[in-house]
């Protein structure tokens, strides 16, 4: 145990899943009360999650971004999670047919490939930062792998009808960044969980976590400790 001040600064990065979208609390505001509850340290949030960002947004706001910057340099907690916007719009792109390529999956690859580039920049600006060994930095890479990717259970029900091939397509994209980011991390001593989310967790949009959803990505997070600090 190093010495730890009364509070602690907490500052949340990413996509909706950050911003707590479509739930009553999201997972920022539960890992915040796991915090206080273990450590009995109080906790201050600045929640920069955004609807609908990217790996690009959030890299070029850790790069430019004045307040930002300034808040992850005091920040005694981070936590962050993106990408699975960078896979909706190549998504996109594959169902109106638009994807480039013979077999109409190049704007995937190339998703994955960006994606790879800009995790690996957003962690070296954390790191510049603020360092792992003072700090709880905390990732869930992408945030969540859908139940349809890991599940061999029937699916064409869920999250839309009609689309269980489309999804199977993009499966190994999904496997490959996550691939990626236990990688990453385990090579920048970054402790990651990697979250999966059944259909019973995430809301009918077959997108966005509830309650529950939350609740199990707060409780992974908590399961991973809060080394340095504690």
């Amino acid at each position: 145990m190093t010495d730890a001040p009364v509070s602690w600064n907490y500052v949340a990065l990413g996509d909706s899943l950050a911003a707590g979208s479509d739930a009553y609390t999201g997972y920022v505001a539960r890992y915040a009360d796991y915090i206080k509850s273990d450590t009995d340290v109080q906790v201050e949030i600045v929640n920069r999650g955004q609807s609908g960002q990217t790996s690009d947004q959030l890299l070029y706001a850790v790069r430019s971004d004045s307040s930002l910057r300034q808040a992850l340099s005091t920040a005694d907690v981070i936590t962050f999670n993106i990408g699975l916007n960078d896979l909706g719009h190549a998504g996109e792109a594959y169902e109106n047919g638009t994807c480039g390529g013979p077999d109409n999956q190049d704007c995937l690859r190339a998703a994955v490939e960006t994606f790879k580039e800009n995790w690996e920049a957003i962690i070296a600006e954390l790191l510049s930062l603020r360092s792992a060994s003072n700090t709880i930095i905390r990732t869930t890479g992408v945030g969540y792998t859908p139940y349809i990717f890991y599940s061999d259970e029937p699916t064409d029900t869920w999250p839309s009808e009609g689309r269980t091939d489309d999804f199977q397509v993009f499966k190994p994209y999904v496997n490959a960044i996550n691939r990626y980011i236990a990688t990453t991390t385990t090579n920048t001593e970054i402790p990651y969980s990697e979250v999966c989310l059944g259909k019973e967790a995430v809301n009918p949009d077959g997108v966005h976590p509830n309650d529950k959803g939350h609740e199990i990505i707060a409780d992974q997070l908590r399961a991973l400790g809060y080394s340095p600090l504690r």
